[in-house]
């Protein structure tokens, strides 16, 4: 039974998440592979990003390369078997915090999927562009599709979907490798259970923080039940007797119901902007990675995947807690802020128990695009603040190509507990096969700070003109740590002949102001990334939105009846609504008739309107003519005139009414 039902978020939260944000930059760009695969994890001093099918390490603190990128396949050179000679695919990086170590997986397999295996590599230092330890974990015959692996204190733990040479899916694989052994290069040996095909894909829990979980505590390996439900195995490993292995469960979690992505299906309905290409949101399984932490007085596993809401694909977040005793939902949410598609998600917490979920959102007027969202504890329960734009997509996978991502993920830097850093994927271009990848990091105020600060955030994240037209941004300061002082307000990046003001141009401690854009009839049409700055003293804070701004068209309108034809009788009334479909055009339009019968008279209710309708009502004497008569409805505005016809029948009737 769930604490707390789940929240859905229908509209964008009226707060941004309280984050500082820190290095943003281009990874590793396409390797000819796709999709492909984007994960990343901190260390010590260095970044590692993984994609189909290479590697690169970056310095934490400048985002500078320092190795790469290269093929995985270069760390398998010389070590023979499938691992040095195979197709690799499915890659993961890991920093094992507790002994400073990288880790790096992918699958190896021959042309004709009949030799497959995963290949571990565990570097002898926290140097990431050093030697590594390698290991090799023959599946024989059975392709171990879609690996995740996690770090454990007992083991590094791995899932996979197993299909069998030339078969379809039989179950998932969860399996415990000797991380002590590995860690020393020393032989090592692997454990693994076969699960059927009434599971789905499995996530090993993975180890944030510096707090171990209590001893002898299982690993978790969490998959997605029902519509109602999550399912919980615990697999306990003895790599010195392995008759005392166990993997026990599943432990059925109540969760929210929910429709899988897709209308159901959990497969392909991502739109994109410009082409009728749409994305696959693997909505049928939870996102790596499943992050666990010990709080001391409580264990936490945030988990995520992709739901169908309304039309549109949302997140699904959830926060388990207790999984070493009665696991059950602490809180859940969905996140669906507007009408856009988000999918693809990654979610982790911080030491302060600080939650961050990561995804792409799309949408049939904006490109695929990279974003975050938070929560904070001293949020409502099951909500997440507006979310932060960290990169807005510059073009649609096309070609044909569906896949999109296949994961991401949302890593948290050991060295403080507190920096998140997310990778994803984004198009520079319209195109297949030409992805590029993004890094980003942030944090939240309330984790590792006291001094008095403030953010600034704006919504929504993106806006459309056409030239010579405005539009507005709602700009908020949030006060962090009882600041208390004056922040001033600046954009940057208007396009040539575009303007912004605000309004306030300054505020107090916490509050909004709004900035309005106005451009010009000369604007150059195009997407501009905008700064939106507020600055207190020696500090300043920004957020970035964007501006797309197209090409002015002439205004115009047309008009419908509904109904077209309307029968009254002698001495009563009968209605017609004027419906005016607008093309670009805010203007009054103003009605009349054309001549009308003897005895009956036409009247608009209004008659000049800025909607879209009006009521039009014929009223008939009791000597009215009757017959059959063809009315014409005409609308003017600003010098535009359009028609549209009524035909109108009087029969012979009663008095008036």
């Amino acid at each position: 039974m769930e604490t707390t039902p789940s929240v859905i978020q229908p509209s964008s939260p009226s707060l941004q998440v309280a984050t500082t944000n820190a290095l943003s930059f281009n990874g590793i760009g396409s390797t000819g592979f796709a999709p492909p695969d984007p994960n990343a994890s901190v260390g010590s001093t260095q970044v590692v990003e993984t994609v189909n099918d290479s590697y690169q390490v970056f310095n934490k603190s400048t985002g500078a390369s320092q190795l790469g990128p290269v093929s995985i396949g270069n760390l398998w050179v010389g070590f023979g078997g499938i691992c040095e000679t195979g197709n690799l695919s499915d890659p993961v990086v890991l920093f094992d915090k507790a002994a400073g170590r990288w880790v790096i997986a992918i699958v190896a397999f021959d042309s004709l999927f009949s030799n497959n295996a995963e290949c571990i590599a565990v570097s002898t230092s926290s140097d990431a562009t050093g030697s590594f330890n390698r290991y090799a974990l023959s599946f024989g015959s059975d392709l171990n599709d879609y690996t995740k692996m996690s770090v454990w204190p007992d083991a590094y733990y791995l899932s996979a979907n197993i299909f069998p040479y030339g078969g379809a899916f039989v179950g998932p694989a969860a399996c415990a490798l000797d991380r002590t052994a590995m860690l020393s290069g020393s032989t090592a040996t692997a454990q693994c259970f076969l699960l059927g095909t009434n599971d789905a894909s499995l996530l090993p829990s993975d180890l944030d923080g510096a707090t171990a979980p209590p001893s002898g505590s299982p690993n978790f390996f969490l998959e997605l039940g029902t519509s109602t439900s999550l399912n919980l195995y615990k697999f306990h490993v003895d790599f010195a007797n392995s008759s005392n292995t166990t993997l026990t469960g599943p432990v059925n979690i109540s969760v929210p119901s929910y429709t899988d992505a897709c209308g159901g299906s959990g497969g392909t309905c991502i739109p994109q902007r410009g082409t009728s290409q749409q994305l696959d949101t693997l909505g049928e399984r939870l996102m790596f990675r499943l992050a666990y932490r010990n709080f001391g007085n409580h264990e936490s596993l945030v988990a995520t995947h992709s739901i169908a809401s309304g039309s549109s694909t949302a997140v699904r977040w959830y926060e388990i807690r207790s999984p070493n005793a009665t696991p059950a939902v602490y809180q859940s949410g969905t996140f669906a802020p507007d009408a856009s598609s988000r999918w693809m998600p990654s979610i982790a917490m911080d030491k302060a128990g600080d939650i961050a979920l990561g995804y792409s959102v799309s949408s049939s007027t904006l490109y695929p695009s990279i974003a975050y969202t938070g929560h904070v504890p001293g949020d409502a329960l099951g909500t997440m603040d507006a979310e932060t734009t960290i990169l807005t997509g510059l073009g649609s996978q096309t070609g044909g190509l569906s896949r999109w991502g296949d994961y991401t993920s949302m890593a948290i830097d050991p060295a403080d507990d507190c920096t998140f850093w997310y990778d994803n994927q984004y198009q520079p271009a319209n195109g297949s096969f030409n992805w590029t990848t993004r890094l980003a990091s942030f944090s939240f105020p309330s984790c590792g700070s006291t001094a008095p600060d403030f953010t600034v955030a704006a919504t929504p994240s993106s806006q459309s003109v056409v030239q010579g037209s405005s539009t507005t941004y709602n700009t908020t300061v949030t006060a962090v740590n009882n600041f208390a002082g004056t922040v001033n307000f600046n954009v940057s990046g208007l396009p040539p002949g575009a303007t912004g003001s605000f309004n306030p141009t300054s505020v107090a401690n916490s509050g909004s102001s709004t900035l309005t854009v106005l451009t010009a009839s000369t604007t150059s049409t195009g997407t501009y990334p905008l700064t939106i700055s507020g600055t207190s003293g020696t500090t300043t804070h920004s957020t970035n939105v964007s501006l797309t701004v197209g090409a002015a068209t002439t205004g115009d309108f047309s008009l419908s009846a509904s109904p077209s034809s309307v029968t009254i009788t002698q001495g009563s009334r009968g209605t017609s609504t004027i419906n005016i479909t607008r093309t670009n055009f805010s203007g009054s339009v103003s009605f009349k008739t054309s001549t009308l019968p003897s005895g009956v008279t036409a009247s608009f209710s209004p008659s000049s309107t800025t909607n879209n309708s009006s009521t039009l009502t014929f009223t008939a004497t009791s000597t009215a003519t009757t017959g059959t008569t063809t009315v014409t409805i005409t609308g003017t505005s600003n010098g535009l005139t359009h028609t549209t016809t009524v035909t109108l029948t009087v029969n012979f009737g009663g008095g008036d009414n």
